[in-house]
């Protein structure tokens, strides 16, 4: 299976991409997410896969899930060297994929959220678990440099406890080929501690915050 997404932060996958790329017989496969939050250089790699993959005679069917129709000379070539091009769409896919592609596939599929329920469920954001780390590290009293460091060691451990465990286990793969934090949790844990502290995170504080991440992750290991 090849799996394709955009990258964030540059070439570095996010949790959930690298959970991804750690499961067996799955190729993860990145373009980007330019400036603009807009996913570009994807359906490049899908072309050139499904060419290479057909011309080397590694597939007889295709099964894509996709539906921009600059994917389409992907099709088309991989159908010239014999695979058959199957494609899956998501109800309602009549919508979201391309007429053209569509006629151009050898055949064409829609799952329903029946279907779909039966092995996917959505994750509910971790709004909460904002709002109650800020408001834990609010409740505590004093003042000075030694209150923000306990302020934000409450709050960074208040928000990985409200982790579920998918998140956990995507930092854990993150840390097999990265450090640190990982780009995403880092953009909603800067403001939160912040925002507790009443103002900007100095570099020592940045450094404990990410410290602390890493010890509250590295504890439900």
């Amino acid at each position: 299976m090849y799996w394709y997404d955009g990258a964030v932060s540059g070439s570095r996958p996010t949790t959930d991409q690298a959970a991804v790329a750690g499961l067996d017989d799955v190729k993860l496969r990145l373009g980007f997410i330019n400036s603009h939050g807009q996913q570009k250089g994807v359906d490049s790699l899908i072309v050139t896969d499904m060419i290479e993959l057909a011309r080397l005679k590694s597939i007889g069917d295709a099964i894509l899930l996709s539906g921009d129709e600059d994917v389409r000379v992907g099709v088309q070539i991989a159908q010239n060297y014999g695979v058959r091009v199957h494609l899956l769409g998501i109800a309602p896919s009549r919508g979201s994929q391309s007429q053209q592609l569509m006629l151009e596939a050898d055949t064409t599929t829609e799952w329903g959220a029946d279907t779909i329920k039966t092995f996917l469920s959505v994750r509910e954001e971790k709004e909460e678990v904002i709002k109650v780390a800020a408001a834990k590290a609010a409740s505590t009293p004093a003042t000075g440099e030694a209150h923000n460091l306990a302020t934000i060691a409450v709050t960074v451990t208040t928000f990985v406890d409200g982790l579920g465990k998918t998140d956990i286990e995507g930092v854990a793969a993150y840390w097999e080929t990265d450090r640190g934090v990982p780009a995403e949790l880092d953009k909603k844990l800067l403001p939160i501690c912040g925002s507790a502290i009443g103002g900007k995170l100095t570099t020592s504080e940045i450094r404990h915050m990410r410290a602390t991440f890493q010890k509250a992750v590295k504890a439900k290991l």
